[in-house]
């Protein structure tokens, strides 16, 4: 095997490793955000169901 073979064989690895690598760490980003998103809408809906929820009965009620 020629030297310039050589040279192209360790390169293209090193590019499929590199495209490989930052795919992969993309993938983990975009995890860590939907999980981050879905964890402040989880936090958004139960404030909004405690505004919107039936109002509270205060002990104000007279007993017969």
């Amino acid at each position: 095997m020629s030297t310039e073979t050589l040279a192209i064989i360790i390169s293209a690895i090193g590019v499929v490793v590199t495209l490989g690598t930052s795919m992969f760490v993309g993938a983990a980003r975009m995890v860590r955000r939907i999980d981050a998103v879905a964890a402040d809408v989880t936090d958004l809906n139960l404030s909004v169901a405690r505004l919107e929820g039936p109002p509270r009965h205060l002990l104000t009620a007279e007993r017969r």
